[in-house]
């Protein structure tokens, strides 16, 4: 079997000023990929260490600067047309999309582009929870990347819900699913869901939040996301109530689904540390078992040479990432002298909510509420499949949620090792709904409160299992007649005071 030559980039996450945060993968993998019949070139870039402390400093910036970085290391290795195989961890998933979307998918006039496989170790692709709790406070916590204190704006970036992580997660799920291929490039999710207690910060628990690793939830590493854009019926005048408008209905205007993206749960990996991390944890030596499959699952996404092999992979890994959920299912923690705690490994969804007018404006207060049943009632969803919302603080426009899947759509009785129920089966929701309640309410420009019924198909567009879906909701702005008018000027007209003038009863059409 003839050799294939590969180079490697490794990619390390935000904030790290070591090489150690590898840990054995790069020599590991050179040594396995050895008996594939893989010749791996290593080609480690820095992105990080110099400007790790500085606040100025965006993702942007660092995919410019990898853009250089790639022109100046590779450009002899990349000549003849060899193209690298990026590893990123963390934070340099989203830099590397970045990179890749600025100057070669967006780009039809570009060359095709060096990188052709792009394996992204638990990447925070729509960002992380504990972003928002601002870079003092995580430079304290061990579990957040290298434990060191980040830039400001890159948290900005990888805050739940920011406009730069919006941007470039819808373009990829409008996308027509060309640019993975020979032609573009293969990309791969590998992330883990369990948490490492040694770690654990107990002022934030975030750190311990079920559906994700410590860190990045796995709804927001994957890449299989959806967009919802539904808009606002046209206002029309209540009966028997002058001046008085409603605009009930919220309708879906576009649906959009990203392309199968391969996705897979790593069994017992959290974010980051020696023992569970998903990158750092792999030792050098061959017979390590703890690090095997993660591993393995690196060397079949290099793999990948066809479009035809990428959605085979696609879908063992769906399959496998299956069977390592069931296995996870349970989780029971047992310290001394005290009563054992069970954690339930459900699988999650995660929804970005943003509300803007037709004029394109942001609207910043708000209410959503959630509807269930044929009636389109709160009350009817069910006890505990919610787990978490978050407004951003830079664009309060956009919340976002975090449901539990397994409440909401029902599951079966979780057994422990000994065939005993822990956990009754759940009977779920089938159907979901909201209503917006925005402000102003009242004035010369306002809005009216709208909503979208509970439906089967609601909840099968918005909630999936370890994804993420945009939800983009565009509002009538309500515009009083009185804003502007004109009076015609005769010989006699006299001055007329307008200060205390009142919206009136009717709106600009």
């Amino acid at each position: 079997m003839p050799t294939s030559k590969i180079v490697v980039v490794f990619v390390h996450g935000w904030s790290v000023t070591n090489t150690n945060t590898y840990g054995g993968l790069p020599v590991r993998l050179r040594d396995e990929a050895t008996a594939e019949g893989l010749d791996i070139q290593v080609k480690e870039i820095f992105l990080g260490r110099y400007i790790s402390f500085h606040d100025e400093v965006r993702i942007r910036d660092i995919s410019r600067a990898f853009r250089t970085a790639v022109a100046d290391e590779l450009s002899s290795l990349l000549k003849d047309g060899t193209r690298f195989v990026c590893i990123t961890h963390s934070t340099g998933g989203p830099v590397i999309r970045d990179w890749w979307h600025r100057y070669y998918e967006k780009d039809s006039k570009n060359e095709i582009c060096p990188m052709s496989h792009l394996v992204m170790l638990a990447p925070a692709n729509y960002g992380s929870a504990l972003a928002q709790l601002g870079k003092g406070r995580l430079s304290r916590m061990k579990s957040w990347f290298a434990g060191v204190e980040p830039g400001q704006r890159v948290l900005d970036w990888l805050e739940l819900g920011s406009e730069a992580a919006w941007d470039l997660n819808r373009d990829w799920i409008r996308s027509d699913g060309s640019q993975i291929g020979l032609k573009g490039i293969f990309p791969f999710v590998l992330t883990g869901q369990y948490i490492d207690r040694k770690v654990y910060d107990h002022l934030n628990s975030y750190t311990g939040e079920l559906g994700s690793d410590g860190v990045v939830r796995v709804a927001a590493a994957n890449l299989c996301g959806r967009y919802i854009r539904l808009v606002q019926q046209a206002p029309i005048a209540k009966r028997g109530k002058k001046g008085k408008f409603e605009a009930n209905d919220l309708k879906v205007e576009e649906f959009a689904e990203a392309q199968d993206t391969a996705l897979r749960i790593m069994s017992g990996k959290s974010h980051s540390g020696s023992k569970m991390g998903i990158m750092r944890s792999v030792k050098k030596t061959l017979n390590d078992k703890k690090s095997r499959e993660t591993v393995d699952a690196i060397l079949d996404c290099l793999k990948v040479q066809t479009k035809a092999q990428y959605q085979s992979l696609c879908k063992r890994f769906a399959t496998e990432t299956k069977e390592a959920q069931r296995q996870e299912v349970h989780e029971v923690e047992t310290l001394f002298l005290k009563s054992d705690t069970h954690f339930f490994h459900d699988r999650f969804s995660m929804v970005i909510f943003r509300v803007r007018d037709d004029e394109d404006y942001a609207i910043s207060d708000f209410d959503i509420v959630l509807t269930a049943g044929s009636k389109s009632d709160p009350n009817h969803l069910p006890k505990g499949f919610f787990a978490d919302r978050q407004r951003n603080s830079i664009n309060p426009e956009t919340i976002t949620y975090f449901f539990n899947y397994d409440v909401m759509a029902g599951s079966e009785a979780v057994k422990d090792k000994d065939n005993n129920v822990v956990r009754k089966a759940m009977a779920g929701a089938d159907m979901l709904g909201f209503r917006i309640v925005p402000r102003p309410d009242t004035g010369f420009v306002h809005y009216l409160p709208c909503e979208i019924k509970a439906s089967t198909d609601l909840l099968q567009q918005a909630l999936h299992p370890n994804s993420t879906t945009l939800i983009d909701i565009r509002l009538r702005r309500i515009v009083r007649k009185n804003v502007f008018r004109m009076d015609r000027m005769t010989n006699k007209t006299k001055p007329i005071p307008f200060k205390k003038t009142k919206p009136g009863d009717e709106i600009v059409g």
